[in-house]
């Protein structure tokens, strides 16, 4: 006879499966799962960051910094990017105002740019399909004048034909965990003082994802992790199909290559299977998803109406991840779910408003 703890398991499978249904037709349908979305917008370059450039195995990776108000290089945080991150600047200053907030509250900003469909993670090929090799393209971070690709947050339609195009990613491998846990985080230290431990991570999207597994391998590095719509359920049903069709959407980019499926790699990946990680190194999270409802500010269009289904996939995953954390007795968490707030910048934006007291807290 099954016991009640078996029977539960099965029951929210089966509702996880339901509410997955019709969300990933959505998904699906329109090509653009686990993507930011809002309006295109232009280069919002701020003149108060400056050009960091490293060196690493995927040729030199620009990143933008922004000194904190007081001088400090002490407290520090990473802001990441979503899927179509671009390679002249992170989308975080391209659509936002975070940074000009996080530098008052004294706190130094380092942002990657590149690592479109990357999830942040060390791969383990170059991209490709049916082993065709994509055609040669420039390494991320070497093309720093060009935006490589469909502005950050928007949505293109047009990744299906760049399948087999040149790009980031595919005529070498992605290796971003190892970048931004050894090359950057030893190159601010040694060249501007910051200190490369107790530092602050967050990201929307597929960063928010990547900034939880990041705090749980590298606790030292990372003593507070926060998930803005994060997918932190992706072993989930369907979750793996509907990353696969975010990728090609988003670059033409192959998941295949980044881990095999239910390998040792993909469940490293997956915030619900490490939940434990995250508890028993203590780090202070903040996660949040919207309802799915627009805002005010959220006018009626296509990508609304994308951004409202792509949204209410990331609060089923969301609130999964709240489930395993709850059943495992974690009390190092926030969460966050504004009755309104779709797949989209705005979103995001005020979600880091609401952090930033909670990020300055428990960093440095």
């Amino acid at each position: 006879m099954r016991s009640s703890r078996t029977r539960s398991r099965i029951s929210l499978s089966r509702v996880h499966r339901a509410l997955l249904a019709p969300i990933l037709a959505i998904v699906v349908i329109f090509g653009t799962a686990v993507v930011g979305l809002a309006p295109t917008a232009s280069a919002a370059f701020n003149p108060a960051g400056i050009d960091f450039w490293v060196d690493s195995s995927m040729g030199p990776i620009k990143s933008r910094v922004f000194r904190a108000a007081d001088g400090n290089t002490d407290r520090v945080v990473y802001a990441l990017d979503g899927m179509r991150a671009r390679e002249d600047l992170n989308g975080w200053e391209i659509e936002t105002e975070v940074v000009r907030e996080l530098t008052k509250w004294n706190i130094n900003v380092v942002m990657p740019v590149g690592g479109q469909s990357s999830f942040y993670a060390d791969w383990n090929a170059p991209s490709s399909f049916l082993g065709i090799k994509s055609g040669s393209g420039s390494k991320s971070g070497s093309d720093s004048g060009s935006a490589s690709g469909s502005a950050s947050g928007s949505s293109s339609g047009s990744g299906g034909l760049q399948v087999l195009s040149g790009g980031p990613g595919k005529s070498y491998t992605y290796k971003w965990e190892t970048f931004l846990t050894r090359d950057l985080r030893y190159a601010l230290r040694d060249r501007l003082g910051f200190n490369p431990n107790r530092n602050g991570i967050f990201g929307l999207s597929m960063g928010g994802s990547a900034a939880l597994t990041l705090a749980a391998y590298y606790p030292e590095q990372f003593s507070f992790a926060g998930s803005f719509s994060g997918y932190l359920n992706i072993s989930a049903p369907g979750m793996r199909e509907a990353i696969r069709a975010a990728m090609i959407d988003a670059g033409g980019y192959n998941v295949d290559c980044m881990a095999a499926p239910w390998d040792a790699k993909w469940l490293r990946m997956d915030p619900f299977v490490f939940a434990p990680r995250l508890i028993e190194n203590n780090t202070r999270l903040w996660v949040s998803a919207g309802s799915g409802r627009p805002t005010a500010a959220d006018r009626p269009s296509f990508n609304t109406l994308t951004g409202m289904g792509l949204e209410a996939l990331a609060q089923v995953n969301t609130r999964a991840f709240q489930v395993r954390m709850a059943t495992l007795g974690a009390d190092n968490i926030t969460y966050d779910f504004p009755a309104f707030g779709i797949h989209a910048w705005n979103t995001w934006q005020d979600e880091v408003i609401r952090m930033i007291p909670d990020l300055s807290a428990s960093i440095g």
